[in-house]
Parts: structure tokens; sequence; C-alpha cells
């Protein structure tokens, strides 16, 4: 696999090599990096603006933020959202999943340039995978978005996040740009990723996207089991990966626009488990394959009316072996297979200046194969559709909405789960008591549920064909305040929520990261606060910073009947977090730093001393500077990691690395 890996990224890097040379004669003086932050600028306001009227509360890392990160991963920056908790076994080639406001990491759905990632396996995202290097925003939306220009799946998630790729964009006379980065450092880490943007004529561009990462994952770590203390290496974390994106996209004025993605990404990864009875190493492997061909063409026929067509076919492959389980035919060599076909279709009608109305329409197909005996091979036809009213006032913007959902589920062998038919509403609201816009009110109430998935219904030992989806019903009251005090600007964000969860299913990882313990709770109630603080200014026109503090409190408890964990804290949701994020620029020198704190957990249901989790926080570090070679930019950054050397473990027995470091350079041609 390594030597495949190394071809493929060996001869796109020599064809994109042989383009820009025979391009960069020809062009004028370079001014990509001006119409680059022209972009972020603009990209940046926007969110902004969605942020302070938007009914429910969004948080967005864009543009610059985003390339300042000393992590290279979406988990990387999603861990400095309030309501967060990234659940992180460890390393870079750890696996990443994220659970929001304590609901499950399954009521969270991940959008990539608007259209669903899926995992009908197990509901679970690896936003591990998923790069930085190609991406232009990463936003996290509480309840849902205001947009009605979204798909039907877009209702049908308790919160989501969106990734934003990036697009093409020249400035006059540049026909190509390209962007080469190399990243290297700690845990024998080699990261390079080439970016080439094509201008084919006025209404159409390219754009290539392609990334390597090789790491050893070894990284010591303190473990003491009451009687010793030792310092062990973790071994067997050792990660290898390939990604590779293309995408067209093309308008026509303001009318229409479209856009075609096709994206690889092909992974091995060591699986190095728990550190359990003082053994410190495992020999389990997990291998990765996603393809996906996605589109979507948006068409406003007129004022009164357009809309957005989007579809996808996905095709995932994963391969797990454990050499210590044998079976007659030798080792556990499993490997599953899941293919999803979708299409959707949203209509958007403007009935007055005030009010629109939208019906979207989206057909998905699940299916999924393995090489076990007699394996159910399910099958899941999903129907969705969803009713939408926006009035938009003065001083006053309400969004109610129905989703209707409809499952049919087959299998081959043994009995598959009962068809569902349900019914989600939801109603958002914005509110400007005063006559300045500048402190809003925002509320919503939403309830949704979410399916069981393939491994909670079907999987060999644990699965349960009976289980019932997991109803949870949300509701939100906020603010959001900005004001500006001479050259600095503020923004204050609060929310207050309370979360009621049925028929609570909760995996608990067992002694690998493969299988899993289904647990079911009953009944969680979740109460939270979140709040953060911004603000941004200058001193002089050299000196520019932007800070963020944000804390959560948050309080998730099993009130079922009769259990006799009753009261207690649901595993892994710590009451308090928070964290802090400050970025410096002075004149072509920018300093970052970061500091992330998790309060004390528990990682079983019951709130006992063997189950109780410290206290963790990090402190993160960069600095960069950008230097100029003939006219083009070469940004230098040095990242220090866990500055203090924390030891700490976000999943009990799951060792974190301590300190580590990274070099990054960034060319831009």
């Amino acid at each position: 696999m390594r030597t495949s890996f190394l071809h493929s990224f060996g001869a796109i890097c020599l064809i994109i090599g042989c383009c820009n040379s025979s391009s960069l004669h020809a062009q004028k003086i370079d001014s990509t990096n001006a119409v680059q932050l022209k972009e972020i600028f603009l990209v940046a306001n926007k969110e902004k603006l969605k942020k302070h009227f938007s009914p429910v509360s969004v948080q967005s890392l864009t543009g610059k933020s985003l390339t300042r990160l000393s992590n290279s991963s979406v988990a990387d920056a999603i861990r400095f959202f309030s309501g967060v908790q990234l659940k992180d076994y460890g390393g870079i080639g750890g696996i990443k999943t994220i659970n929001v406001r304590g609901m499950g990491s399954q009521h969270t759905g991940v959008f990539y340039d608007g259209v669903q990632l899926g995992n009908a396996q197990n509901g679970q995202i690896d936003l591990g995978k998923y790069s930085l290097q190609n991406m232009e925003a990463v936003s996290l939306y509480q309840g849902q978005r205001s947009d009605l220009n979204q798909s039907a799946k877009s209702y049908a998630s308790s919160n989501s996040i969106y990734l934003k790729t990036k697009t093409p964009q020249f400035s006059e006379g540049k026909s190509i740009n390209t962007n080469v980065s190399l990243k290297t450092g700690s845990f024998g880490l080699v990261n390079p990723s080439v970016n080439l943007d094509f201008k084919i004529n006025k209404h159409l561009s390219a754009r290539v996207s392609t990334e390597y990462l090789n790491a050893n994952g070894k990284y010591k770590f303190r473990y003491t089991n009451g009687s010793y203390d030792t310092i062990a290496t973790r071994n067997n974390a050792d990660i290898e990966s390939f990604r590779a994106e293309a995408s067209l996209h093309g308008s026509n004025g303001i009318k229409n626009n479209w856009n075609v993605k096709l994206y690889h990404y092909d992974s091995e990864r060591g699986l190095p488990g728990a550190i359990v009875a003082n053994r410190f190493k495992r020999p389990q492997r997990l291998w990765d394959r996603n393809n996906f061909l996605q589109g979507a063409f948006t068409n406003h026929v007129n004022d009164f009316y357009f809309f957005v067509l989007r579809g996808k076919y996905a095709h995932n492959y994963s391969r797990y072996v454990d050499p210590e389980i044998i079976k007659v035919d030798g080792e556990l060599d499993n490997r599953y297979t899941q293919e999803e076909y979708y299409l959707s279709m949203v209509n958007t009608f403007q009935v007055s200046p005030f009010w629109k109305l939208s019906l979207a329409t989206d057909l998905q197909k699940n299916t999924m194969d393995a090489n076990l005996y007699r394996f159910s091979y399910p099958k899941r036809i999903t129907l969705l559709s969803a009713l939408a009213a926006d009035f938009n006032f003065d001083k006053i913007h309400i969004q109610a909405s129905v989703l209707s959902t409809t499952v049919d589920e087959t299998v081959l062998y043994y009995e598959a789960a009962e068809d569902l038919q349900k019914y989600s509403p939801t109603i958002m609201m914005n509110w400007q008591p005063f006559t300045s816009n500048k402190f809003r009110v925002r509320s919503f109430y939403k309830e949704i549920f979410r399916m069981p998935t393939f491994n909670d219904l079907y999987y060999t030992f644990i699965g349960n064909t009976f289980l019932d989806p997991e109803d949870a019903a949300q509701v939100n009251l906020g603010f959001s305040y900005q004001t500006e005090f001479k050259k600095t600007a503020f923004d204050l964000q609060a929310d207050v929520y309370k979360i009621w969860i049925d028929n609570k299913i909760v995996a608990v990882p067992g002694a690998n990261l493969f299988r899993w313990t289904m647990l079911n709770l009953g009944k969680v109630e979740t109460t939270g606060i979140e709040t953060s603080i911004k603000a941004s200014g200058s001193l002089g026109t050299k000196f520019k910073y932007n800070t963020n503090l944000s804390y959560t409190y948050q309080e998730s408890i099993d009130v079922t009947a009769n259990a006799s964990n009753y009261g207690d804290q649901i595993p892994y949701i710590p009451r308090h977090s928070g964290s802090v994020n400050a970025m410096i620029d002075y004149q072509e020198i920018e300093f970052n730093y970061s500091f992330i704190y998790t309060g004390e957990r528990y990682s079983q249901k019951a709130n006992i001393s063997s189950n109780y989790l410290e206290p963790w926080f990090t402190h993160d570090l960069s600095l960069g500077k950008t230097l100029l070679f003939n006219r083009k930019k070469l940004k230098v950054l040095v990242a220090v990691n866990n500055v203090f050397n924390q030891q700490y473990a976000v999943v009990k027995n799951f060792p974190m690395p301590g300190r580590s470091y990274r070099f990054t350079l960034n060319f831009l041609l």
C-alpha cells in the first residue's frame, strides 16, 4: 500500500508541476494572495450575518482562522466549539468522533458541500479523515440551518456540521493557481499536499486537491495502575492515507450554477487498543477506502421560484483484521462494503416579500455486504419530505417546518426491523426587541429521532432487531449582542437549552476500536448553558488581534425509571468545559495560542470512583512568518501542541500524546 500511495502522489505532483511550469511565464504579477484575502473577508462576513440573525446557535471557523490552526483535521477544529465533546482514541491516526450537547454522535449530521456524509453501519463519521487543507469553512448549527435551499436530510438531525471546501478564485489575468504545502514533525509525520485551480473559461473552473499522510504514531505516555508508575510507548498507532478530490464548478451569471465533485480516500492504520492489564501493544489493523461522486445544480427560474437538485453515489469499504482471534479458516478478517444512492430536490417559492415556502424531497438507498457467514445483508430505503415556511419581518424572523420520514428495511437472513413512518416538527425564531439590531433573542423547539444503525440491529452477537429509534426533543433560548468600543469589536453569545432523549442507545468501545458494547440507557435529560465572547480589533495599522473565549456547563443525567444509576451523569459528558483562542498579527508575523479544558467525567453509567476520569487541559502555541520569493509567498509555521506535556486520556485507557511539534511550509504560486 505504501508503494502505491507514493506512486499515485508522485504522478499527480509531476502532472501538476508540468502544467504549472508551462503557465508561469505567461502570468502577470501574482495577486493570488490579495484575492484570497478578499474571499476570506466575504465568507467570514456572510457567516457572521447568518450567525447573528439565525434562529439557532451557529459557530464557524472560516478562511484564515482555519489555516492558522496548528492541527490538520476537521476534528481538531471542531473541538474549539462550545457544547462539543470530541472522542479521540489517541494519536495522529486515532479515530475521532463528535458528540454535541451530549446527544451522541449519531444525532449529528455531517454535510460535505451540502450533501450528508453517511455511515449506515454505525452512524458515526470519523472526522479525523477530513483534512483542513482543502476546507474553506467549518460550521456547527444547533437544531438546523434556516436556509430554505437545504435538502430534507438537513432537517433530519438534532444538530449539523457543515464542511465547505474551497472553490477556485482567480485574480485578473490568471488562469491557474497552485498551493503546495509540506508538514512534518513528531510521530514521524510526513504530510505533503498540492492544490491546483484551473480557470477553463469565464463560466467554468476546476480544482484538484491531493494529500498524502504518513506517521508512525509512536509517542511516550505515563501509565499507572495504582501501585506503580511507568513510561511506555504507544505502538501500533501508525497511519498511512491518501486523499484526492477533483471538482468542476460552472455558472451562468446569477441564474444558475452547478458543481460536481469526485472524492477518494484510502488509508491503513493500526488500532493500538486500550491499555488494560499492563498490556501496551495490540496487533489489530483497519483499512478504509471511501469513494463518492456528488453534484448539485441550482436554478433561479424567476424572482418567485428556484430549485436545487442534488445527487450522490458513495461506495465505502472497510477491512478489520485481528490476529488474536483465530477461526477455523484462520485469523479474523472481516470485510464490509456499504453503498449509498441519494437524490434530492428542493423547491423554494417567494410567496410575498416576507414569506417563503420550501418543499424538499430526498430519496436514499443504503445497502451493506460483509464476508461473514449468514450475514443479514440489510437494505434500507428512506424517503424524506420537508415542508418549511419562512416569515421574515422587520424585527422578527420565524421559520416552521415539518419533516416526514418513511423507512423500509429488508434483510436476507433473520428478521428485519419494522418499517417506520414519523413526523418531526420544528419551530425557530429570532427577535430584535429594541431599535438597534445589536441585541437579538433567538429560540427554537425541535423534535427528531435517529434510526438504529445496521450495527445496532444486525451486528453479530450484540444486534437487536427490536430496537426502537431514539426520540429526541430539544428547546433552546439564547441571545446575541455585538458592539464596538474604539477599534475593538465585541461579540457575546449565550444559550440555555434542555434536551430529552427516550430509548437512548450508547456505544461504548471494548478492548479495541472496532467492537462495541451496546447499552440502552432508556431516558436521558440534558440541561446546559453555552457562552462565548469574541473580541477583534487593531492597534495602529500593523498590529491586529482576534480572541475567543467559550464555556459550557452541561448536566446530562440518566432518568430511566428504577435505574440503579438514576440521576448519574451519562458516560464521557463533562459538566464543565471551555476553550480560549487568540490570534495576533504583526506585519508578516502571526502568533496563535489555544487552550482547551475538559472537566471531570465518568467512563461508565455508574458515577463511582473506579469509573472516574480526571479533568484535562492542553495549551497549544504556533508562530508563523510570511516570506517573499520572487513575488511569491512562502509561509513558515512552527507549532508546539500540549506545551506543558499534560498526560491525559479523552477516552479511558486510550492515552493521548504529550508535547509534540509540527513544522509547516506553504508556498503559493
